[in-house]
């Protein structure tokens, strides 16, 4: 969806809402889709003097897999967001603001990246996941093993062994 912005940089004061639901499912993270259903997209974008500014907010059911024991995690979610919109910049590097030179603005691409950068790298069902078992295999939150973890008791000790010589 694109928002066309174009009278909105011209005139400071004026504002427009927006309220949709977009179909992501085409965005993956790490090869897997993450989202289980519509995304719902609420926001504001306004010129307050000069200065254009967006602020939303998203709903939408996570779907991914747990990094710890592979059980299916299917959660809703709510995110909110809010950037400087800009024509151009004096800078290159300044990351602060998001250019749209023609005043469209490509709504579904900056929800979708703003996103996956507010996903944690791990996903996990439950802080407390203890995850599978290293040497069975079985889902430690679901059954226990009898398996015998060995510990070798030298942890990281074995890198200052490279240092010495």
């Amino acid at each position: 969806m694109k928002l066309d912005l174009t009278d909105l940089f011209d005139n400071p004061g004026i504002s427009q809402d927006f309220d949709t639901k977009m179909d992501l499912s085409d965005v993956k993270r790490w090869g897997n889709p993450i989202f289980g259903s519509l995304v719902s997209v609420k926001g504001h974008v306004e010129n307050r003097s000069g200065i254009v500014s967006i602020k939303y907010a998203v709903d939408f059911m996570l779907q991914a897999v747990c990094d710890r024991c592979l059980t299916d995690i299917s959660r809703q979610e709510h995110m909110e967001f809010s950037h400087i919109l800009v024509f151009s910049l004096n800078r290159e590097d300044d990351g602060e603001f998001i250019v749209i030179p023609d005043g469209q603005l490509d709504l579904a691409e900056l929800t979708a990246s703003d996103i996956l950068l507010e996903l944690p790298t791990a996903m996990v069902c439950d802080q407390g996941c203890k995850g599978l078992c290293p040497i069975c295999g079985k889902n430690r939150n679901l059954e226990s093993c009898n398996c015998r973890q060995e510990k070798s008791g030298r942890g990281l000790e074995i890198l200052r062994d490279l240092l010495d010589d």
